[in-house]
């Protein structure tokens, strides 16, 4: 297992992140619990999660992927070996239930007061090592958008107010490094600039989506992340099961997440199909695996600090970390650049 330096801080994850957003939905308790053993074994030591999950959104199961790492964490006695990381949602106008009175969630200082300590008792543990907002307070198009629609900047909770509050956490020892998610270049950026200036802590990571249908990571946020010192956490690597080939030919397995819960609209728009169809096929001309080829790619970025893999089940997650044992040669890294210049990141 390779381990990185997350960020300018002193805590080293493995290039490998157990991702729990299914634990609570598509996979019970047991299931997480003997994923978390497994990937501990692999030399694993990081593990991703979010006060919102699990996924789908709702409210019977928020919070239920933090509840079945806090029972795994409970009697363990070796947790200061273990990074776990957690995020505040963004702005969420239609979320009544997120909050207490009903209030929408925003970056506040109450409510990330409020969202930490809820995190941390669901974690059963005094301290989260790397805590995130999920996606940005300020009004914008976040998810699954190709071009940019500016909405303005007057209603959002201004940066200053949500820096320090998440700072105020940091100097109290209940969150020991702090990260992005599903930011843009000009967010990204602003914090980094608000850190130098009030010298609060600074950002260690940016978790956004990466794969090879959808690569808009490279174009300018990549080079904040090798100059900066703010390493990708991508998530989605498998582009939700599609880079895998579970879904060739119009197949729905069972217990898969689209069989689930219906629609991926992310990777099913019309010019989708096309592109999926010659990652597989490229996979297969490389003599590789479908899962091989999309994980080993994410990971060999050198701007990648870890890789976030999700598995609803055993056979899944050791397919996924054994993906990342083989080697990446030049004849690879050639042909996917080939196959991005044709494609141009087709997926939002």
């Amino acid at each position: 297992m390779d381990y990185r330096r997350l960020g300018k801080t002193d805590i080293e994850v493995s290039s490998i992140c157990l991702g729990s957003m299914m634990w609570g939905s598509q996979c019970d308790e047991v299931e997480g619990h003997r994923q978390m053993d497994y990937a501990l074994e692999r030399g694993v030591n990081f593990i991703d999660c979010a006060e919102l999950y699990a996924v789908p959104p709702k409210p019977e199961t928020r919070g239920a992927s933090e509840a079945i790492i806090g029972s795994w964490l409970h009697n363990r006695q070796d947790r200061d070996k273990i990074i776990i990381a957690s995020k505040i949602v963004g702005r969420f106008d239609h979320a009544d239930w997120m909050r207490p009175g009903g209030k929408p969630p925003r970056h506040t200082k109450e409510q990330i007061d409020f969202a930490v300590e809820r995190s941390l008792k669901a974690l059963q543990t005094d301290y989260i090592d790397l805590y995130q907002i999920h996606w940005p307070d300020r009004p914008r198009e976040v998810f699954g958008f190709h071009s940019y629609r500016d909405l303005g900047i007057d209603d959002m909770i201004p940066f200053e107010e949500t820096y320090e509050a998440l700072s105020r956490h940091v100097e109290a020892g209940r969150i020991r490094a702090l990260g992005l998610s599903n930011e843009s270049p000009w967010g990204a950026m602003k914090f980094l600039q608000l850190s130098e200036k009030h010298g609060w802590p600074r950002m260690a990571s940016i978790q956004n989506v990466y794969n090879l249908l959808s690569r808009r990571f490279d174009y300018g946020l990549a080079e904040i992340a090798v100059r900066e010192d703010l390493g990708l956490l991508a998530y989605s690597p498998l582009a939700q099961g599609y880079l895998t080939g579970k879904y060739a030919g119009g197949n729905l397995p069972e217990k898969s997440r689209k069989k689930m819960f219906g629609r991926l609209e992310r990777y099913e728009a019309d010019h989708a199909a096309d592109a999926i169809d010659a990652c597989l096929t490229l996979a297969n001309d490389l003599g590789l695996t479908p899962v091989q080829l999309a994980l080993k790619f994410v990971e060999t970025r050198e701007f990648l600090t870890s890789n976030i893999i999700g598995a609803s089940s055993m056979a899944q997650l050791k397919e996924n970390i054994d993906a990342h044992e083989i080697k990446w040669t030049p004849e690879m890294e050639k042909a996917v650049h080939k196959l991005h210049v044709k494609l141009r990141s087709p997926c939002p």
